[in-house]
């Protein structure tokens, strides 16, 4: 029997505000013309097939798109529920799409009543375990402890295998967990992801593979538990992580092979790092100009409407981060020491290499703000009140300048 692992694919989910809906379809089509291709008899998604506990019609006519096309492609399809899943919506008439060979696993008592699919060797037993939240299960089995999600999988896990070895047979379990390879020491025991306790590896024990959902990169803890991540990058720090499935063949006595699978990836993510400049004028950076961007701009101080300028050549630029190559020295000294016997325009000129990491006004600004002061002595000097000895800037006179000088700027 040939399988096709895959999870998490987030249908609705947002890439920095932009919809990923166009690009999902285009991965879920090549993910069916894969089956086609390959012969592929079953295909498991292992969790967070929705975004959302509360997906749109659209999400939805995504999801049925999908295992329409996969079916039609000659695949029988397995989907559990993940964290991000509504168990109820996702599993809306599941008993009735498992007759047309579409089986959708989210309700805690089916975690130990398998689907069944046949090849030339004989069954095939797939225990699909719906994402089980400790608070929402103990009270089903109140002599069980069963306080966080290693004690929960390894209660399914027993049933599992006891229900396993009554039947007979090859097995292949999906499960949306965060999974570890070792046991971690008292000092490592609070370790999550996503809001999820870790589970150890040993936990998943006896099945000849287990379909792992909830990490969103590809990884192998051991050669029949694995990851086969999600299929579109949702985040920078995956831009460097496959997307794919892996190919899992069973034969007579067992798991065979496994093989990875790559899927397009429809816009691809980078990320730059340099001054302002330095990013528009090299050209060097036009490989990257349709990807999804992050850039990481150096310039000693935060250029102003830097986004607009790279946006301006780089369409999909879509975070900006200010990380500059050179810092001023951090100073302790308080607001009233460091304006203490300095004039105005000190005042201000120190204010404005605070906010700039260490650059002061410009000969302009200086101009500027020379004429700007004059002005407000002026008009405190006309005032019946005024005080002509001394005019000493404010904080909040200072921030008013310097907008100005931000205007100018502009």
């Amino acid at each position: 029997m040939r399988i096709l692992h895959t999870s998490d694919w987030h249908i609705g989910r947002t890439f920095h505000g932009h919809s990923t809906i166009e690009n999902l379809r285009t991965v879920l089509a090549a993910l069916a013309a894969e089956v086609r291709e390959r012969s592929v008899d079953v295909v498991v998604v292992a969790g967070d097939i929705f975004d959302s506990a509360t997906p749109s019609a659209e999400a939805y006519t995504v999801l049925e798109a999908a295992v329409v096309t996969l079916r039609e492609a000659g695949a029988s399809v397995v989907l559990t529920s993940g964290n991000h899943d509504s168990a109820t919506r996702l599993g809306f008439m599941s008993r009735f799409s498992g007759l047309a060979g579409v089986h959708v696993v989210t309700r805690q008592e089916q975690h130990s009543v398998p689907i069944t699919i046949s090849d030339e060797f004989g069954p095939v037993h797939f225990y699909g375990i719906p994402y089980l939240e400790p608070a929402l299960l103990r009270h089903h089995y109140p002599d069980v402890p069963l306080k966080n999600h290693e004690q929960v999988l390894g209660f399914v896990m027993d049933r599992i295998r006891a229900d396993l070895a009554d039947r007979g047979g090859r097995s292949v379990v999906l499960s949306h967990c965060f999974a570890v390879g070792v046991e971690p020491s008292d000092v490592e025991r609070d370790i999550t992801s996503g809001g999820i306790d870790y589970v150890p590896l040993s936990v998943f024990d006896g099945p000849d593979y287990v379909a792992l959902g909830h990490i969103h990169g590809r990884s192998t803890l051991s050669e029949r538990v694995r990851y086969s991540g999600a299929p579109l990058h949702y985040s920078f720090s995956e831009a460097s992580k496959p997307r794919g499935g892996w190919l899992v063949d069973l034969d007579a006595d067992g798991l065979s092979t496994v093989e990875w699978v790559d899927l397009p990836v429809p816009r691809a993510l980078s990320v730059i790092t340099g001054s302002l400049d330095e990013i528009l004028a090299d050209a060097a950076h036009a490989t990257v100009e349709d990807h999804w961007l992050s850039v990481i701009l150096t310039d000693q101080v935060r250029p102003l409407d830097g986004m607009r300028k790279l946006q301006a050549r780089f369409g999909h630029c879509v975070t900006l981060e200010h990380r500059p190559a050179v810092t001023a020295d951090a100073t302790e000294t308080t607001y009233a020491e460091r304006v203490r016997a300095r004039t105005d325009a000190e005042i201000v000129s120190g204010f404005l290499e605070f906010v700039r990491n260490g650059i002061g006004p410009t000969e302009l600004e200086t101009d500027i703000l020379s004429s700007v002061l004059t002005e407000v002595a002026l008009g405190e000097a006309d005032e019946p009140t005024a005080q002509p000895e001394k005019t000493r800037v404010s904080p909040t006179d200072a921030r008013r300048t310097v907008d100005s000088l931000a205007e100018v700027d502009a």
